[in-house]
């Protein structure tokens, strides 16, 4: 049986090939032969995908081999076997939380929900109520493009890139102008994040002044200067302790109305009217 990949193992041990020489000619050898390992139906855009996120793997495997009467060859296939089940579970734990999420949040535009299968006699019915459908997405025709891309925005953070192109097709945009926002938004909620972990250590801080004011107090002297001043220090922490606090519950990662207006350049009213329509239109439909 051909043995590929430990001959390329014997020549690294040799020292005919460097360390990465060796982890670039393995890789190659996985990309060009996925037939060898039957994974992913032969799709061959899932394939590299994987690969490319075995790749760290693969490198630290290639690093603790040892031949202990496994071939190199049999020791990276038991590898792609196992790695590939934890990949097709990392993929689908990734689709149904997004499915979940889109579900739960615009129900009323279907926009993850599979097209159901009609029968002849009403297919043409329905049909006149929705727009043509694309790539498992379609969206009822009285939905304003905007709207749903106000909606987009709103959850820029529980969508895959794949799924905004999905998204952007069907209502006729361009992609780059959609992702150009949805990166600015990702940006301002690492710096949101920042704030938020910043605020936190000082609540905590500002909790523990508290502790010793308060301590301190009980070993005081009621009545006494010292015991009144810190009294007064006392509660003066308090009261910034409990603002902090409401200042960290307002604080949200999710994209206000008022940044979605300013990375689309469009007055916040607009955003506010054209997501409370959306959500005035569903509520109709529940009653």
């Amino acid at each position: 049986m051909e043995k590929p990949l430990s001959d390329l193992y014997q020549q690294y041990k040799n020292g005919n090939l460097h360390k990465k020489e060796l982890e670039g000619k393995v890789f190659q050898n996985l990309l060009d032969n996925p037939d060898r390992y039957n994974q992913f139906d032969g799709n061959r855009e899932r394939w590299s995908e994987y690969l490319s996120w075995l790749y760290p793997r693969l490198v630290r495997a290639i690093e603790s081999y040892t031949d202990l009467g496994s071939s190199f060859d049999s020791y990276l296939v038991g590898l792609v076997h196992s790695a590939a089940k934890e990949f097709r579970f990392r993929e689908t734990d990734h689709s149904i939380t997004e499915f979940v999420f889109w579900k739960a949040r615009v129900e009323e535009m279907m926009l993850c929900e599979n097209e159901p299968d009609y029968s002849s006699e009403y297919s043409a019915e329905y049909s006149e109520g929705y727009h043509g459908r694309r790539n498992d997405v379609f969206l009822p025709c009285d939905i304003n493009p905007r709207q749903i891309l106000f909606l987009l925005l709103k959850s820029y953070f529980f969508v895959s890139d794949e799924f905004v192109q999905k998204i952007v097709k069907t209502i006729g945009m361009e992609i780059e102008p959609v992702q150009n926002m949805i990166n600015e938004l990702r940006k301002r909620r690492s710096v949101k994040e920042e704030e938020i972990l910043d605020l936190r250590e000082r609540l905590h801080s500002q909790h523990y002044r508290c502790l010793s004011y308060q301590k301190r107090m009980i070993c005081a002297q009621p009545g006494t200067d010292y015991y009144e001043l810190l009294k007064d220090r006392f509660e003066r922490a308090r009261k910034r302790f409990y603002t902090m606090k409401r200042r960290l519950e307002r604080m949200r990662m999710s994209a206000s109305n008022r940044m979605i207006a300013e990375v689309m350049g469009v007055p916040r009213g607009t955003v506010d009217s054209g997501l409370f329509s959306i959500k005035n239109r569903w509520t109709q439909q529940l009653t």
